[in-house]
């Protein structure tokens, strides 16, 4: 909506100071550089006058309700879940740019510049965070379509095979973030408002019939007439180990983590582990320094650990 979008043009520490004022709760889960959500939790609370949070939890405590939120609306359902190898699948999504090019991909791009975004472009005030430029396919194209007969052929085809590229490696991230998505939100959230989850292969398409359709239909059947489905649903990945809302501020990278997942993933960085050598080595040359000036400091250091490892 258009306040959403007003709030998004706030300073990220301002958002996340206004959300903490009226919703602590909320703040507290969010990370303050996530924008969109932030924004997202003020404007439900200037809408309703009621906490975003606090609605998560009326919608939890409902018959039927779990963590993630209010019971399911249509109570007896599944989802088909279709996947594929990893290389099988990017080989498709890249055929598929491909196609879409061969299509006439460009002309629309070209057209909707032209006649949407023409003056913006020229002014060097096009933005992609919002609306339909924030789809797969606008960006990656800009330099090409804004430079077009203006530079030379060669130009201008180095230009478009690097969109065309970048296309279809910004397409395999988006669908690996939709696997991820499937699982985060349906695997590892176990509850009464989660519908099992039927897992349908698709890397041979030879084998459509048997190992796609005749499943399905299967599994859809049995839902409808209200018997077991022949097949298993897919396991539940979940850990009752992992916080996900786990808040730690890493004093080395002057960074916010939010979650145990993230955590570890930041502390295995490659940002992270250069501070942590920096710092290392620092410390080395502070306690060398030590050495050569008092020998009972130099062992008052290595008793306290503040020595670089080996």
């Amino acid at each position: 909506s258009d306040r959403k979008v007003e709030l998004e043009q706030l300073d990220s520490a301002e958002l996340h100071r206004r959300l903490s004022q009226v919703d602590p709760e909320m703040a507290a889960r969010l990370h303050p550089h996530d924008k969109r959500k932030v924004a997202r939790s003020l404007q439900v609370f200037e809408e309703t006058g009621i906490p975003h949070s606090e609605i998560l939890h009326q919608q939890q405590e409902e018959e039927g309700g779990g963590p993630l939120g209010g019971p399911l609306k249509y109570p007896h359902s599944c989802i088909l879940w279709l996947h594929a190898d990893q290389a099988a699948l990017d080989a498709r999504l890249e055929k598929r740019v491909d196609d879409m090019v061969a299509a006439g991909l460009l002309e629309e791009l070209r057209d909707f510049h032209r006649r949407y975004n023409q003056e913006k472009v020229a002014e060097n005030r096009q933005d992609y965070q919002h609306g339909i430029f924030q789809s797969i396919g606008f960006k990656e194209f800009h330099e090409y379509l804004v430079t077009e007969g203006n530079c030379s052929p060669q130009t201008s085809a180095l230009l478009l095979e690097k969109g065309i590229q970048a296309l279809k490696q910004v397409t395999k991230r988006y669908a690996r973030r939709q696997n991820k998505w499937v699982r985060n939100r349906f695997l590892k959230r176990p509850g009464p408002n989660v519908p099992p989850v039927y897992g349908l292969e698709v890397s041979d398409l030879q084998r459509w019939e048997e190992d796609v359709l005749k499943p399905a239909l299967e599994i859809v059947e049995s839902f409808i007439q209200g018997r077991e489905p022949p097949a298993e649903p897919l396991r539940m990945e979940h850990d009752e180990k992992e916080n996900k809302r786990s808040q730690r501020r890493c004093e080395l990278c002057d960074r916010l983590i939010i979650g145990d997942r993230e955590w570890a993933a930041h502390t295995r960085s490659k940002s992270h582990l250069h501070h942590l050598k920096k710092r290392r080595k620092l410390e080395g040359s502070t306690c060398a320094r030590g050495t050569v000036g008092d020998s009972g400091d130099a062992e008052t250091s290595e008793e306290d650990g503040s020595l670089p490892l080996p």
